[in-house]
């Protein structure tokens, strides 16, 4: 194990949250670095939290050499679609001129490690729906561009330096941590399971589909959904092949299949044992009819095992959290 420390940006969010607290279970020391714009400071299980941006030069040269660290995991991120659509430049600003400027630092304090927390969203809208990593990147939104530069920045530091990187692409993330500690605390939510759940429990009166007209097996979109545990248990197996030697790579996280929105909402009703209010909206213009990922190669190059590979059981995390968080408020 590596006795230098790991700097975790947009530890305090979703994704993020949950990585940190598989590292902080592993026993390794942590850094957390989080402006809390979307995160929550109480999310951070392990480590120091240290409240501030990514793109912050000044300070993000301080913590990597007041901290020794060698390892960068960098979550911090704008993810909203359509706002990305709405506000192009604030998501060129923090996505892709931020990490232009943790890039920076990186360089100049010898970071060794980089794992990137990238998205499906880069492929837009995959010929067939399947995406592996070899298919073209076409981004139809600024978010999923904003990302892919910085890939290209990424790629093109490690061609020059000692940096090793891998690049993460996440396919549709859902669920929570089984025993309840951490979980998607994202107001205003536009993820599908995380709405549903709301909307189960009081919080949402309906929930909408967009499109049913799909040429998909029951006229809706089929998305790969993946649980946050397997996400974040994938991160640190990146880490462990970084460590071991490995060379930069790209790799999707994904399971592989797909599940409707018909299919989701009715596992969301099964489980919670009560219809929901669903309204049948027209398409939202750019939603692939289907996206999956071609997922072979980070099982074989990391020995990857994914251990949440069931759709009622990532909605019962997802409920479960949604209960919690109502009963803490009440």
């Amino acid at each position: 194990m590596s006795r230098k420390a790991i700097l975790v940006t947009g530890g305090a969010g979703y994704i993020g949250s949950h990585v940190v607290r598989q590292l902080g279970e592993a026993g390794e020391r942590l850094v957390v670095l989080d402006n809390l714009s979307t995160g929550f400071a109480e999310a951070v299980l392990y480590g120091e939290l240290v409240v501030g941006d990514s793109g912050d030069r000044e300070l993000v040269s301080r913590l990597l050499s007041e901290h020794d660290i060698d390892t960068v995991m960098h979550f911090a991120a704008h993810l909203v679609v359509p706002e990305s659509v709405e506000k192009p430049l604030k998501y060129y600003g923090n996505n892709t001129c931020n990490t232009r400027n943790l890039l920076e630092c990186c360089a100049e304090a010898g970071v060794k490690h980089f794992i990137f927390s990238s998205t499906a969203a880069t492929y837009g809208i995959p010929e067939g729906g399947i995406a592996t990593e070899e298919t073209p990147t076409a981004p139809i939104n600024p978010y999923g561009t904003s990302k892919l530069m910085s890939e290209w920045m990424l790629r093109d530091l490690s061609a020059v330096t000692d940096l090793k990187h891998v690049i993460l692409r996440y396919f549709n993330v859902a669920g929570s941590d089984p025993e309840g500690r951490t979980g998607q605390r994202t107001p205003n939510a536009t993820l599908l399971i995380k709405v549903a759940c709301e909307t189960a429990v009081g919080k949402r009166d309906s929930i909408s589909i967009f499109g049913t007209d799909y040429p998909t097996k029951d006229g809706t979109g089929v998305r790969d959904y993946i649980h946050v545990e397997d996400l974040a248990r994938a991160h640190l197996d990146a880490l462990t092949y970084l460590r071991q030697g490995g060379e930069s790579t790209l790799v999707n996280c994904g399971y592989g299949h797909g599940y409707s929105v018909r299919e989701v909402l009715d596992a969301v009703q099964r489980v919670n044992g009560k219809a929901l209010n669903i309204v049948e909206q027209p398409r939202r213009a750019g939603d692939p009819p289907q996206l999956i990922a071609g997922a072979e190669k980070i099982r074989k190059l990391f020995g990857w095992k994914p251990q949440y590979d069931d759709l009622e059981f990532i909605v019962k995390t997802s409920l479960d959290w949604e209960r919690q968080q109502l009963s803490d408020t009440t």
